[in-house]
Parts: C-alpha cells; sequence; structure tokens
C-alpha cells in the first residue's frame, strides 16, 4: 500500500500551450504500471480554461467547488456546478474550466492507452468561451 499525505505533492501550474488563464493542478494519484488511471484535482481561477481536447478513454470530472463551463464539439456551452459529476466518452472533443466570474474546482479521472491519458488540441477562442449557456446539463465534459 502506498500513502500519499496531503501536502505530500507539489501543486503543478497549468501549462500556458494547454490552458488559458490561472490553472493550479494538484496531482492526486497515477499509480505505476499495469494501473491505467490517473486522478488530479484542478483549480480554474475565473476566465480560465483548458483547451479543446480529447481522452482516449474517456474522463470522469467531479465538480468539487464553484461554478464553470464546459462544451462538447457541435453541442451548446453548458454550466457545471459543485456536486456535479460528467462524463465524456473516449474521442470526444471538449473543453472545460471556470465562468467568467467564478472560480471553479474539478476533480479529474481519466485512464490511459499506451501511455496516453490525453490528446491536446487548439486553444478555445474567446467567441466560443463567451457564446450563450444551454439551457441542458451537460452530458460531456
Amino acid at each position: 500500500m502506498e500513502l500519499k499525505r496531503v501536502g505530500s505533492q507539489a501543486s503543478i501550474k497549468g501549462p500556458e500551450q494547454y490552458f488559458t488563464g490561472t490553472v493550479r493542478i494538484d496531482p492526486l494519484n497515477a499509480p505505476p504500471a499495469p494501473a491505467r488511471v490517473s486522478v488530479a484535482s484542478v483549480t480554474f481561477e475565473p476566465g480560465a480554461r483548458s483547451a479543446w481536447h480529447t481522452h482516449p478513454l474517456g474522463q470522469t470530472l467531479v465538480v468539487t467547488a464553484g461554478c464553470g463551463w464546459t462544451q462538447c464539439e457541435g453541442e451548446p456551452k453548458v454550466e457545471i456546478r459543485a456536486g456535479d459529476v460528467i462524463w465524456c466518452p473516449p474521442g470526444h472533443k471538449h473543453w472545460h474550466g471556470a465562468t467568467a466570474t467564478t472560480s471553479m474546482t474539478h476533480i479529474a479521472i481519466q485512464e490511459a492507452l499506451d501511455g496516453v491519458n490525453v490528446v491536446w488540441m487548439e486553444k478555445v477562442t474567446e467567441e466560443n468561451y463567451m457564446s450563450p449557456l444551454s439551457g441542458a446539463p451537460a452530458h460531456g465534459g
């Protein structure tokens, strides 16, 4: 058994090539092979978001604090709040982040395929980020 004590793993600044704005990534768990699941807590300051991306085996997001937005390619942007759980299927292009005025934290859980758990794409444009919200609940993220 391996116990990772709170505060024993350094926070990471979200890399500029994959995120817009201020993002903090706190690794929670990335066990050695043959395990393939990694888990991190990600905090987005107001206005911050990920670039468009996909996950080869999908991703689960558990929103733990605040209010944010997520969008799947070809679908409207939706609001996500603390307590929401979002499943994004394998290969589904999406982004997620804070709203323009509030921060948001989620736990991201994803599984790697051949050592790859995310495929990064282009950044979300300001026009896309500020697009109108849908009234529908999130079903990808």
